[in-house]
């Protein structure tokens, strides 16, 4: 029962860290609104766009992981009702390839940082210095909540080891 609950609690936790990219999604639409009804120069009307796109992409990592983590917690009782066993094996071998994720997660985003930022030095038009600029607020969004729910899971991956091989498989 100490794995169910081990579980839930991560989904739980899961859901309330989502809630930071719908958060920063929103402040991205207020900053393209802002930009568009308040912007006067030509670097100030190229935010919009960008912006708002971003906030799209933001919206929709945050409203996928909401309703994927908050289901799990319904789903986590039921699988684990069904084969208490079984269900622990799969959230391990989930949270083993999820970890694996976030390595290509936090090795592609910094380069996207850094083509971003060639953007801006090489390239002096406001469009494409407002894309950069935009490209890598949005990508240390992600590094931050990212970052939080890999520290999140690789815990919640050691729990779940531990009280598999605590007694056998008594914890269960």
């Amino acid at each position: 029962m100490e794995i169910l609950k081990v579980a839930q609690e991560w989904a739980r936790a899961e859901v309330f860290s989502t809630r930071f990219f719908i958060i920063f999604a929103i402040l991205f639409f207020a900053a393209s609104a802002g930009f568009w009804q308040l912007g006067k120069t030509e670097l100030a009307k190229a935010y919009v766009i960008p912006l708002l796109v971003a906030g799209v992409l933001l919206m929709t990592i945050g409203l996928g992981l909401f309703f994927t983590n908050k289901s799990r917690i319904n789903q986590f009782e039921k699988a684990y009702q069904r084969d208490a066993i079984a269900f622990s094996t799969s959230e391990i071998a989930r949270t083993e390839s999820t970890l694996k994720e976030y390595t290509v997660v936090f090795k592609v985003v910094p380069v996207i940082i850094v083509v971003a930022a060639l953007l801006i030095i090489f390239i002096n038009t406001p469009t494409w210095r407002a894309i950069g600029i935009t490209t890598i607020a949005m990508m240390i969004v992600i590094l931050l909540v990212d970052g939080t729910a890999h520290a999140r899971m690789e815990s919640y991956a050691k729990q779940l080891i531990t009280l598999v091989n605590q007694d056998g498989n008594s914890q269960l």
